[in-house]
């Protein structure tokens, strides 16, 4: 097995709190209202959203893709970081065994945040992984991130 690991950080005028308990605490509810066009539900099948829980994301009709599950590895809302792993979907491929996220909301001088993520992807055997593919789920990581700081941006009292 290989892995192919990156980093990469966003930043924004939100609070690391609020970031933090939208992106991460909250999503399961926030997700699905802000892009129901492509994520249907997302919900505990296992756990209560602290660590050990998995959560499967739905995606909607006519989605390249049906489900998701993550893992929550790690949750630390003190110091507003979480770890997890993409365990099983469709969206692993024939390629991809698992990957792993680590994520992390600090405060930035001017009152907004930091968002800094490492992805691992762990491949099947010796496959090598396109910059192509790697560049689409960052993608639309940035994508539902941007939606998200939108929303918060937008709705002030929300998360506060």
């Amino acid at each position: 097995m290989g892995v192919t690991s990156f980093t990469q950080e966003f930043t924004t005028p939100v609070a690391p709190a609020k970031m933090f308990k939208a992106l991460i605490v909250d999503s399961h509810n926030l997700i699905p209202k802000l892009v129901p066009q492509s994520i249907k539900s997302i919900e505990f099948i296992e756990g209560d959203g602290g660590a050990g829980s998995i959560k499967q994301t739905n995606f909607s009709e006519g989605s390249h893709f049906k489900q998701l599950k993550h893992k929550i590895d790690a949750l630390d809302t003190e110091n507003l970081g979480c770890k997890y792993t993409l365990i099983e979907g469709d969206v692993l491929g024939g390629e991809l065994e698992s990957v792993i996220y680590e994520v992390k909301f600090e405060a930035s001088s001017d009152g907004g945040c930091v968002c800094k993520m490492t992805s691992e992807y762990h491949t099947k055997g010796d496959v090598e992984l396109k910059e192509d593919d790697i560049k689409t789920g960052k993608d639309k990581a940035m994508g539902l991130f941007k939606v998200v700081e939108a929303h918060l941006l937008a709705n002030p009292d929300v998360y506060a």
